[in-house]
């Protein structure tokens, strides 16, 4: 993590020192400021606007060691939301206290602030409620498993339900291992139960499926329940190929519309691939580059090899040698996974798609 404090008095300056001595020997990059005049070199800016340098330059943790009161108020004209805002935590000067103030769950707070009260042997005070109540939290279990999450009023909604007793259902297009957490029933993509045991009631009567649920999918409009929340585990691989020197506008415009037509969020996607001829192509880099995404390329050759029904091209055979390059490219990058769109074209760009080999992990 990219950690920034700042601290008020020596004696909180005493507190971010060690806090930065420990973090740092845990391979966390830690800077630490200090707004006092009683402080050398004491930073110039207000404690606002250093607060907004922190938002703005993507620090994933922000820690203030001092009031809470000063927190507040220096980070309230910067906050986005959840899956954007950094963890922040406050730190009382003497290192009795630690808060998880903002994104306790997808920034990673409640986590952070856990740990932070280890190094300094102090309290940690997470006021999260599933964290409380030992529920299960659908953001958590995103961010663990390394997915981006979609509907957050649906999570909203899951995470009262669970909290009220109820139970939500769970529904995924990959496989998954571990316990399913308490509360969850597993669905079918129509979010129809497949457990009818896990809904029956103390009568014997059997409830209505669940109304709010998650999706652990890659598709926009998977939606079993009425309340889904999409959890989206970056699995897909975006195959391309292109005339040579082709602009990045047509190149996006391109992926854009294959990931549109496919219904497959841009989110799943881990990577574009192509074949070696094409490894400094400007608008499959401009792509890469503009979605932060490795662009993997592969021999001809390693091409060749690949296993599996594609569509034959004599014009790409007699430029690049392979038959195929942008469902060939997709499948090998996926770890062999499966072709989920077939190669179309548009304005001199080629697209495909391929689904991985991905496991969800409940802990």
């Amino acid at each position: 993590m990219n950690i920034a404090i700042i601290c008020f008095s020596m004696t909180g300056l005493e507190t971010g020192e060690k806090l930065k001595k420990a973090l740092t020997e845990e391979g966390e990059q830690v800077t630490l400021a200090k707004k006092s005049r009683y402080l050398p070199d004491s930073i110039a800016v207000s404690t606002s606007q250093w607060a907004g340098e922190q938002f703005r330059s993507g620090k994933d943790g922000v820690i203030f060691i001092g009031a809470c009161g000063i927190a507040v108020r220096s980070i309230a004209p910067y906050i986005v939301g959840k899956k954007t805002d950094p963890a922040v935590l406050v730190i009382d000067e003497c290192g009795n206290f630690v808060i998880s103030l903002l994104s306790g769950h997808l920034g990673g707070a409640n986590e952070l602030a856990l740990r932070c009260a280890g190094y300094l042997e102090a309290t940690p005070v997470v006021t999260t409620a599933t964290d409380l109540h030992s529920r299960f939290a659908v953001d958590v279990f995103a961010k663990k498993n390394g997915c981006a999450i979609f509907h957050m009023k649906a999570a909203k909604e899951a995470s009262a339900a669970l909290l009220a007793g109820e139970k939500i259902g769970f529904y995924s297009e990959f496989p998954w291992e571990g316990e399913l957490p308490e509360g969850l029933v597993l669905c079918n993509r129509a979010g129809k139960p497949l457990c009818r045991e896990c809904l029956a009631v103390s009568s014997g009567a059997d409830i209505a499926p669940p109304e709010t649920g998650i999706a652990v999918t890659i598709h926009r409009n998977c939606l079993p329940f009425p309340n889904t929340v999409h959890v989206v585990p970056p699995s897909a691989v975006l195959g391309m190929g292109c005339r040579r020197g082709k602009e990045a506008a047509p190149v996006r415009e391109a992926a854009e519309e294959c990931l549109k037509e496919a219904d497959i969020y841009k989110e799943a996607l881990c990577a574009i691939a192509s074949i070696d001829l094409k490894k400094e192509e400007p608008g499959i880099l401009a792509l890469s580059e503009a979605w932060s995404l490795p662009f993997q390329t592969f021999a001809e050759e390693e091409l060749k090899a690949v296993k599996g029904e594609f569509t034959p091209s004599k014009f790409v055979e007699k430029i690049t040698g392979v038959d195929n390059v942008c469902e060939r490219s997709a499948v090998l990058a996926s770890g062999q996974g499966s072709l989920i769109r077939k190669k179309t074209g548009r304005d001199g760009v080629t697209t495909a798609l391929a689904a991985g080999n991905r496991r969800i992990h409940f802990e």
